[in-house]
């Protein structure tokens, strides 16, 4: 058993005067944000949480929320961070599934609790509202001891987003979290006055990562409610944000909204992942001067698994790059063109899913994570993603990989958004369709096929293209490939798509 130092304790004891959260134009020092920590690990204490208890939370990013992850680790309690915008149905799952005795909510919820409540009426079930608020000075707390971090310990349980089947709860440890922050300090480095925006939500990986290794390394958190391009981008003009995560959608809507000007020379990161990035607009970034990064990652792996490193993102566009310093990559049962599964190990990778036995022996092999992703890694050991294996579309015996035809899609100046799938077909077997948002009521389904045969293999050209006025996306902006099929149908009876041709 590897135990440290508790790492909110720890830190507050190095460097407690440093800021530590901003909200909405408000500053807490480490010193603050582990008196709130800790007044909630007070609450919590008192309505029986402890050791392994499990803890969900249905959580806005807010500063309460900052301080309730962290009260957690001082009672060794599993936090179970849910996604607030799906349905009761889907949250009364996985709050069973996961064995969760207590839940906090943000008021928002209330609706939803109401119903979740009926079902569950033996849980413990706190509003946010009524016992800590953001706004308010923590109260001082009794003598709450801070126990040394046990790194193989669960930090907490986080359910994938769920982008094409059941979601699955993935156990993430301390070492997970550890070893992820330290590889990525190696790969893009650290100052003391680094300051990581967070605007994706807490309770998806990489929105946590970025509280956890806030904590870790000393550096300030900008904490955002949501996305907002514009509130973004004043942000790191004014504030002097250093780092940001953004996936395709994000990016675009910041450059969009970036004008002509240029960003500061105090932002020096910017990690795009999520998914493949269209070539077109790393391209776009990059003539910007925007130090956009391409990162690939998982759940499964704490946030980021791959990242490219700065001396190579010019040279390397389009790569998600090398595995960060502890872990692995490699591509299982690659085809004659050297595409294939990509596999992960390493120390920042689960330990496995949890109660899911059989998806732990489908997904595992000698300490090897099969992501369920396509890639291929070249002749210098860069990993290039394609996309997952289960939109894979054959295509009369072709692979069509639906990211790619969504990139050339996205190249077309009046297309907002795109999404592809596969349609069964007699002859072909499955043929390529888009769903696409334009900017432009006039662009028709043939403007869109031809834009895309000037760029695309025949077999790659989607058969027909649906329009839509929004994607389905997760709350961290991954297009939920599987969603689309329930657009198609109800295009088809009243868009005027082209037929086969």
């Amino acid at each position: 058993m590897t135990t440290m130092p508790h790492w909110l304790w720890q830190r507050t004891r190095l460097t407690p005067d440093r800021p530590a959260l901003e909200f909405s134009g408000r500053w807490w020092s480490f010193a603050e944000l582990e008196r709130f920590a800790r007044a909630w690990a007070e609450v919590l204490r008192s309505v029986g949480v402890k050791r392994e208890t499990k803890v969900a939370l249905l959580i806005r990013n807010q500063p309460y929320a900052v301080a309730l992850i962290h009260a957690l680790t001082y009672l060794g309690a599993v936090g179970v961070l849910l996604n607030r915008r799906l349905a009761v149905g889907e949250l009364a799952f996985q709050l069973g599934e996961a064995d969760v005795e207590v839940v906090v909510y943000d008021p928002s919820q209330d609706d939803q609790v109401k119903a979740l409540r009926s079902r569950w009426p033996g849980r413990t079930w706190l509003c946010a509202e009524p016992q800590l608020t953001a706004g308010a000075s923590p109260p001082k707390t009794g003598e709450l001891s801070a126990p040394p971090i046990n790194l193989d310990s669960t930090q907490g349980l986080m359910y994938t987003s769920g982008t094409s089947g059941r979601p699955k709860a993935v156990i993430l440890s301390y070492a997970n979290h550890w070893w992820s922050a330290m590889g990525s300090a190696i790969n893009l480095g650290l100052s003391p006055d680094d300051r990581w925006l967070a605007c994706v939500p807490l309770y998806h990986v990489s929105g946590l990562s970025i509280l956890l290794r806030s904590v870790l390394y000393g550096t300030a958190v900008v904490l955002h409610d949501g996305f907002d391009a514009s509130r973004v981008n004043t942000a790191i003009f004014e504030q002097r944000v250093t780092g940001l995560s953004v996936v395709a959608v994000m990016l675009r809507e910041l450059l969009e909204n970036l004008g002509d000007r240029r960003y500061p020379p105090s932002l020096r990161v910017m990690l795009a992942g999520g998914g493949p990035v269209p070539p077109t607009l790393l391209e776009a970034g990059q003539a910007r001067g925007v130090p956009i990064y391409q990162t690939y990652g998982l759940t499964e792996t704490a946030s980021q698994v791959v990242t490219l490193p700065p001396e190579y993102a010019l040279r390397k566009l389009g790569s998600a790059g090398k595995p960060l310093f502890p872990a692995e990559v490699r591509i299982g049962l690659a085809d004659d063109q050297g595409v294939g599964e990509i596999w992960v190990r390493g120390p920042n990778v689960t330990p496995g899913y949890y109660r899911r036995e059989e998806e732990d022996r489908r997904a595992f092999a000698d300490g090897w994570l099969k992501t369920g992703d396509l890639g291929y890694i070249d002749e210098e050991g860069f990993l290039y993603v394609l996309d997952r294996r289960r939109d894979l579309i054959i295509s009369g015996g072709e692979n069509v990989y639906p990211a790619e035809v969504e990139s050339v899609l996205m190249t077309h100046p009046a297309v907002r958004d795109a999404g592809v799938i596969g349609v069964n077909h007699a002859r072909w077997g499955k043929v390529p369709v888009a769903v696409v948002v334009v900017a432009d009521d006039g662009l028709s389904a043939a403007d869109v096929k031809a834009h895309c045969a000037t760029q695309l293999a025949g077999y790659k050209v989607p058969r027909k293209v649906y329009f839509a006025d929004r994607l389905p996306r997760t709350a961290s902006g991954k297009l939920i490939r599987r969603l689309l099929h329930d657009i198609v149908p109800s295009a088809m009876e009243g868009d005027g798509a082209d037929a086969d041709g």
